[in-house]
């Protein structure tokens, strides 16, 4: 019989147990946004009692008890009321007391924003809000809980993150717990920072994270290749905006509103490095930032390793993206078509790239869907017999440069 949450709300209670629903499933369900995973927590019950009843739950906490449970065919997270002592480093570094007398405002006080740090009771549905959460979320203001913010120092990323997820305003106080940050994330496991950067080029506007950062002084010790755009004079004709930096940020909003791709935003983020190696007497210009940025993304890489799409897609955009909008040869443009056509980022996410760099695409950039098509219908198959080797890709690559000059002359 597949247990419902009723079920399992009824036999926790009849335990002596209280039940809640916690986090990010609150925040949304007063935000009036569709909630996702509704993560549970377990107030006055022991782990052999709640073990006792829910014999097939799969502990996955290692240092304090997390539970999977099956509730409406879904695995679900169940979590024991904790309250917790700062004593090492890190994430880790903690002493956790889950014992049944743990209460739920005790709980709540370790968590990190007001916003996330609300409660609803199951079954009656009355919101618990200790810490005004409520009043926050409805002034758009991200504020710590309590002194226990900057004890994970990914507590800062995750904020500057949620700010640009809901176009939030942080607060002076959770601008100073953030900067308390700095020393740890310094040496936080690199994977923590990169998947919380994943999620912040999801949000709507992702330079509000990596703008965020730089503020509280968190960039340099986070993202030190984006850190170096900053202060990187740019020619103010082609570039109003700003420097280098504020480009970048710029190209990765314009980027973030034409197409959901991280991979694109990622693209983005990524596409002029290069400038950050500019030597200050050569500025405002950037000659070479190409070359550069090839470098810098690599030695990114090898401090945090990115899987091989992202790399892969960073590196053919950096080569490409001062290349693309100026070739007028018609074997370079169709050379540069079937490499995008062959690289793991979409031809539309390309085009979005190039676009925001440059206000705009050059024809064969805006025609690339329909002529690389085109241009992949011919292979070595159809070529004219008698014809071998090197000759035969020779003869594919003059039919594509004569399919791209026919479609270019019919438009």
């Amino acid at each position: 019989m597949k247990m419902t949450e009723t079920v399992f709300v009824n036999n926790l209670r009849a335990a002596g147990s209280r039940i809640f629903i916690v986090g990010g499933w609150v925040r949304d369900y007063l935000r009036q946004v569709t909630p996702h995973d509704k993560d549970y927590l377990v107030c006055n019950i022991t782990e052999a009692d709640f073990q006792r009843i829910f014999p097939d739950a799969k502990r996955v906490g290692k240092s304090f008890p997390v539970y999977l449970v099956t509730i409406d065919g879904q695995y679900a997270e169940v979590a024991f009321a904790r309250k917790e002592e700062k004593d090492g480093q890190g994430y880790r570094g903690f002493k956790v007391d889950y014992s049944r007398e743990v209460t739920l405002e005790e709980d709540l006080f370790r968590r990190d924003t007001t916003i996330n740090s609300m409660a609803m009771e199951l079954p009656e549905g009355q919101i618990y809000d200790p810490f005004n959460g409520r009043a926050d979320l409805a002034a758009g203001v991200l504020r710590p809980v309590s002194k226990h913010f900057a004890e994970d120092p990914v507590r800062a990323l995750r904020a500057a993150r949620q700010g640009a997820e809901f176009g939030f305003v942080l607060s002076p106080e959770i601008k100073a717990a953030m900067q308390e940050c700095r020393a740890e994330l310094a040496v936080e496991p690199t994977e923590r920072l990169w998947q919380e950067m994943l999620r912040a080029l999801a949000s709507p506007q992702p330079s509000l994270f990596f703008r965020a950062l730089a503020e509280t002084d968190l960039l340099s010790v986070t993202f030190p290749e984006l850190q170096a755009l900053i202060g990187k004079t740019q020619p103010q004709a082609f570039h109003p905006e700003g420097d280098a930096f504020a480009h970048t940020m710029l190209v990765v909003d314009t980027v973030a509103a034409e197409t959901e791709s991280v991979l694109a935003r990622f693209c983005g983020l990524v596409h002029d490095l290069g400038k950050g190696r500019t030597p200050q007497a050569m500025l405002p210009h950037h000659y070479g930032h190409e070359s550069k940025g090839l470098e810098v993304l690599n030695a990114w890489n090898k401090r945090m390793t990115m899987p091989k799409k992202f790399m892969q897609a960073g590196l053919f955009v950096i080569r490409q993206h001062m290349r693309a909008p100026r070739l007028e040869k018609p074997g370079k443009i169709v050379e540069l078509l079937l490499d995008i056509a062959a690289a793991p980022l979409a031809i539309t996410d390309f085009q979005a790239v190039i676009r925001a760099d440059h206000h705009s695409l050059p024809l064969y950039l805006e025609q690339a869907g329909a002529l690389i098509g085109s241009m992949q219908q011919v292979n070595g198959k159809h070529a004219p017999a008698g014809l071998k080797g090197p000759a035969i890709g020779a003869w594919v690559r003059a039919e594509q440069i004569k399919i791209y000059q026919r479609m270019q002359g019919d438009r």
